[in-house]
């Protein structure tokens, strides 16, 4: 049975941001949420929180319409943690993820030892035990974000909903977080939609993708949304440099956009007789019946201006 239902749905304000949403998303299931700034992911999130008024269409939470869930029973079902929350004064980070226990009492109960025991094991997951009774204020923006992060786990909701939960983290707490929830979307059979900019996640990280584009969202496997969808994660060679003419490149395609990026930063002469290939993680170079072997960018560079010196001599 499908957790998250959304059918007909077109979200915005005066004009649609996205028109004709039709998607469904299971418990256990991971969704990658993708687009640029500006084309609608927060108020689409916004939309399924109940927070913002659908300009048509219907979104249901367990079979029931989110329009007719209050506060509390939204709570009960959804966690959030958005990119930027306002930080509570003189809040310790064991008093920011406990907070995620109050949706279950009143404000004045006290949490009782298994509180405290699962709260003490989301700070040992999110490696926070150092930092467990520092103020928030005196935290980084990495473990800052994961203290929220920490406050939606105990919240102990079926769905939870990330905006940009990576944004401020580094690559190895990047990689520590996704896991994390992807494995208790596996394990505990929740639903986890992020959004992000970083489409390594869609195929690592993600069973179904949602993308924005167009003001239309396109969702399925991530698998097959890639396949349909190529540009999602072929990298994109942007040239700024108008006077560099570039080279043949002949590499797989992240190497390719690497080379180019280096080479349109380093070099402002026309370099399209010369013939770059990548092979055995070697750079054969080759201008005519010049020729040389790089094996880093650096050598590339100085063996480029002698190749060139040399073809003016001749």
């Amino acid at each position: 049975m499908n957790f998250l239902e959304i059918h007909n749905a077109s979200i915005g304000y005066s004009n649609p941001l996205i028109s004709g949403i039709n998607s469904s998303l299971e418990l256990g299931e991971v969704c990658l949420l993708m687009g640029n700034n500006g084309i609608g992911k927060t108020t689409l999130i916004k939309s399924i929180l109940g927070q913002h008024k659908l300009l048509n269409g219907t979104i249901t939470i367990n079979e029931k319409s989110i329009q007719k869930l209050d506060a509390n029973e939204i709570a009960s079902q959804i966690a959030i943690v958005f990119s930027k929350a306002e930080i509570p004064d003189n809040y310790t980070v064991t008093d920011l993820i406990s907070l995620g226990k109050y949706i279950h009492y009143p404000y004045y109960f006290k949490l009782n030892e298994t509180d405290k025991q699962e709260i003490s094991e989301i700070i040992d997951k999110l490696n926070l035990a150092e930092h467990q009774n520092k103020k928030l204020t005196e935290l980084s923006d990495g473990n800052l974000q994961k203290a929220f992060i920490g406050r939606a786990l105990a919240q102990n909701s079926p769905f939870i909903i990330l905006d940009e939960p990576t944004t401020h983290l580094d690559e190895e707490n990047k990689m520590m977080i996704l896991s994390l929830l992807r494995n208790l979307a596996k394990s505990e059979n929740k639903l986890i939609l992020f959004s992000s900019h970083d489409w390594r996640l869609a195929k690592e990280f993600s069973d179904k993708i949602w993308w924005i584009k167009n003001k239309k969202l396109f969702g399925g496997i991530a698998e097959e949304v890639i396949l349909s969808n190529p540009e999602l994660i072929t990298p994109k060679i942007l040239n700024f440099n108008e006077t560099f003419k570039s080279p043949a490149i002949d590499a797989p395609k992240l190497e390719k956009e690497m080379m180019f990026s280096y080479l349109q930063k380093n070099f402002f002469q026309d370099l399209h007789k010369f013939k770059l290939t990548f092979k055995n993680n070697i750079w054969e170079l080759n201008l005519d019946n010049l020729y040389d072997n790089c094996h880093s960018f650096q050598e590339i560079k100085q063996s480029l201006k002698t190749l060139i010196n040399t073809a003016k001599s001749n």
